[in-house]
Formats: structure tokens, sequence, C-alpha cells
């Protein structure tokens, strides 16, 4: 059971050491639940109870933050999003993302957009009024069956490839994350392949062991994986 929370945010932009100049986050928690996702740390500023992937906290006041912050800031580059998938289910219901999309093109500062979701498209209107946009999609494999396993609710794999064409064919910068590398899961030369025409470049992440994040992945590998649980160990030294 999914928990959801509205609440009043009190900060919205955030200083980074991502390839930009803040972070943005609109929600706290994420609806895709991926097993390896380490910003489950967020738990701990948040005094939730729930496993990663059930619960959600919607910044309901994010516009109005958004707009005073950056009539004070100066400009940069800001990333969406740094812990939670700004594209997640709830965002059809709540629109922050599209809102807060609409206040940054509005005032001219440059976006990075990563998720995992085809949902981006709805917003491609607003997308083609920033300066200087870049849009990417995570993917960890090329076989739907893995990512149903990894990545239970995010966008199948055929969709990402699929909306980062569409990008690319309307003139926007593209990129992809293949992360996690998951050792003889993630086909990282066949996906490149396959990215190579639809991306304008590609970031490789090796599977990171942070957070408490292995109790999960070593559950998951060892239900749908057993004979690569050595192959996983052996990669974060476990």
């Amino acid at each position: 059971m999914l928990k959801i929370k509205e609440i009043q945010a009190k900060s919205i932009l955030s200083k980074t050491g991502l390839p930009a100049d803040y972070c943005l986050n609109p929600y706290t928690g994420c609806q895709h639940g991926c097993v390896y996702c380490y910003a489950r740390f967020m738990k701990r500023y948040t005094g939730h109870k729930e496993p990663w992937g059930e619960f959600v906290d919607i910044k309901i006041n994010a516009p109005e933050i958004l707009r005073a912050e950056i009539a004070r800031k100066p400009k940069g580059r800001v990333y969406l999003s740094s812990v939670t998938d700004p594209y997640q289910p709830l965002e059809r219901k709540y629109q922050l993302t599209r809102k807060l999309l609409e206040i940054l093109a509005q005032a001219g500062w440059p976006v990075t957009i990563q998720t995992k979701s085809d949902l981006v498209l709805r917003d491609l209107d607003i997308l083609k009024k920033i300066p200087e946009i870049k849009v990417g999609f995570t993917i960890t494999s090329l076989d739907d069956k893995t990512r149903k396993i990894f990545e239970p609710f995010a966008s199948p794999i055929p969709h990402r490839f699929a909306a980062l064409a569409k990008l690319k064919k309307e003139g926007l910068e593209t990129f992809a994350m293949i992360a996690p590398i998951l050792p003889k899961l993630t086909d990282l030369e066949g996906l490149k392949k396959r990215l190579r025409p639809i991306t304008n470049f590609i970031w490789e992440d090796n599977l990171n062991i942070r957070y408490g994040n292995w109790p999960d992945i070593e559950k998951t590998v060892k239900k749908y994986y057993p004979e690569l649980l050595g192959d996983f160990q052996a990669r974060i030294g476990a």
C-alpha cells in the first residue's frame, strides 16, 4: 500500500555535485521502487518507516517556493531529479514537474531531466521552450523481464527507447544513463549500440552498495538469478 503525504517544502533548489548548479526534487520517495536505488537514504530525513517505494511525499507548494528562489538565486542549470523520479506515476495527478518546468522556462533557466518514465513526452511543449534543455533516461537492461524484476513500476524499456527517439527527433539534446551495470544482466555494448543513434551522449555507472540497498538486491538475485549471486558479491566486494 502506497502512503502518500502532501507536505510543505521550506526550500526547493539545492546545490549539487551533479553536472548542474542546482538539483530540484518535486517529491520525496519514489513509486518506481527500484531494487538497487540508493536514494532510500532519504528515509533518515523523513521519519518514514515504510519500505522504499511504498511512500511518497508531495511537495505541494514547490511551485511557489521555486518562484521565490529563482528571483534571488544566481541563474544556473537545474537537475530534475537527484533522489526521486520527476515523472513517477503520481506526476500524472499532481503535475508538479510540469508546473516547475513552466516556471523555469519562463525564467530562461537551463534544465537537465533524468527519468525512467515516458511521461516526460507529455511536457514536450514546455521542454521546447527551455534553453539548453537536456533529457535523459536511465536504462539498465535491454531485457524488459529484467526491468520488471529490478524496476517494477518504471516504464518498459521499449517505451524509453521510443521516448528518446521522439525527443531527439524533436531537436532536443538527449542522453542515457546506463546504471547500474548489473553483472551478467546488463548488455553494455548492446545497449550502447541501440542508444547511440538516439542520444547525444551516454553515461555509465557500476552497481554501488550504499545506504542499505544490498539486502534488497541480494534477496532479488537469490530469488530470480541465484546462479549470479557470486557475480554480484564479487562486483561489490561482499
